[in-house]
Order: structure tokens, then sequence, then C-alpha cells
């Protein structure tokens, strides 16, 4: 892929996109922690979006997109729904959380999904968290993930996600 490949032409930063990843495979992912994503038509409004289009947005157990919707937003979006107990996600929408430790935990799981999404993987994604704007004390997203995160891992860990291992694949948790 090229350059090209990431770029929305909106002036935003370049970045991997929804429309050049397998969107079948990330509603697949995502699925299997009891999340729906709906894609909505490109220059649409994208509902439950707290900071706008092209960022996506969540309602409930409802992911919602488009195709120029960066792939870490998405991501990020239906990782706040995960880490949230279920009778607190139906309550969700568009601003999923105030907590940072739930933010945290957002971030590192995130990543951690990136890795089962082909064509992406968490090294494309801690490098367009990097592009996007994402901050982290030691700098960068692979800096905190790799060297700062473990508050997050144990928040997960101690979340309603904790020994979930097997079944959704979170060996990093």
């Amino acid at each position: 892929m090229s350059a090209a490949d990431f770029a929305a032409g909106d002036g935003t930063p370049e970045v991997l996109r929804i429309a050049r990843i397998d969107a079948a495979a990330l509603a697949h992912l995502l699925a299997g922690f009891g999340l729906e994503v709906i894609q909505v038509p490109d220059g649409a409004a994208i509902p439950g979006s707290y900071w706008g289009a092209p960022e996506a947005g969540v309602i409930g157990h409802r992911v919602y997109l488009r195709g120029d919707t960066p792939v870490h937003s998405a991501l990020h979006e239906a990782c706040h729904l995960i880490v949230l107990p279920p009778e607190r996600r139906a309550q969700v929408h568009t601003d999923a959380t105030d907590s940072i430790a739930e933010e945290d935990a957002t971030c590192y799981l995130q990543i951690l999904l990136a890795e089962r999404l082909p064509g992406v993987g968490s090294a494309r994604l801690m490098a367009d968290m990097d592009a996007w704007g994402y901050t982290f004390r030691l700098g960068s997203a692979r800096a905190w993930f790799e060297r700062d995160a473990a508050d997050a891992r144990d928040w997960l860990r101690a979340s309603h996600l904790g020994g979930r291992d097997e079944k959704h694949g979170l060996s990093g948790v």
C-alpha cells in the first residue's frame, strides 16, 4: 500500500481507513464481543460520533462508521463498548466514559485487537494512533503499550473480560 491508500483527502492525517481493510473481518471480530457494525454511506453523518466525521460512533451495542473512518477510531470506539459490562453498554450514546482507567483499557485493547485484523496489525495501528494525535507520557503508543500500560492490563484483567483469553484471543491481557 502507498501513502495515498491512507489519505482521506480532507486534510486529516494519513492513516489506514475502513475502505482499505476487510470490513467483513472487522464486523466478524466485533460480533464476537456482541457488537454490530453499521456502515453509513460516504458523506453521511455518523450517528454517535463524539468527535464528528470521519470518527466512528457508538450507540448501545452498535459501532457506526464510513469508508473514510480511520481503523484506529473504529477499534477505539468498539473497545469502549467491549470494556463495559452489558448493562452499562446498553446506556451508551456517543460518549462512552469519563474514566481514565477505562480510556487506557480501551487503548490497550484496540492495539491487541488490531493484531486480529488482516492487513492492520498492532504496529500499524500504533503508528496511526500517533499520527492522529493520541498522546502518551512516553511519547508514543508503542512506548506506552510496551513499557507503561500495566494499569490498563490490570484493569482489563479485573474487568468482565478477565479470564476470557481463550474465547476472545486476548492473550495480551
